[in-house]
């Protein structure tokens, strides 16, 4: 299947990101706008509590959930902001680290915060996305 997604580098910045540095999509292409994807069970309740890692993945797995619902996958994002509940940089590590092996090659252009606080109790990592399909 053809992907919308144009991954762009620039050798006039520098390469120790994991990620590209800008991304396109053409006109025709739908645009999907996602929630932050959080770590909750079905249930409601936060995944791996106190893990920066577990929840990294937990939120990556909800993030899957929410674009096969939009007739996409992580193949098809376009940009993503991972949040990160902390002041350390190693943990911010911790969860970026989860966040972009699960894009494998697609290393689509990212940004990655320390914030105070998110919205559900225990919770430490959210991440944010917007993905781009052409539909047939």
């Amino acid at each position: 299947m053809p992907r919308a997604i144009t991954l762009i580098r620039s050798s006039t910045l520098s390469d120790v990101a994991e990620y590209a540095y800008a991304a396109t999509a053409p006109a025709e292409s739908r645009l999907i706008f996602l929630a932050g994807a959080c770590p909750l069970n079905e249930d409601g309740s936060t995944a791996a509590i106190g893990d920066y890692a577990g929840q990294a993945a937990k939120a990556v797995e909800n993030m899957r959930e929410a674009l096969a619902a939009a007739g996409a996958s992580l193949q098809d994002v376009i940009s993503t902001r991972v949040l990160v509940a902390s002041t350390r940089q190693e943990d911010l590590g911790t969860a970026w680290k989860v966040v972009r092996d699960s894009f494998g090659e697609h290393d689509v252009p990212s940004t990655l915060m320390g914030v105070t606080v998110l919205g559900y109790r225990d919770q430490l990592v959210e991440i944010e996305a917007v993905a781009a399909v052409l539909d047939s």
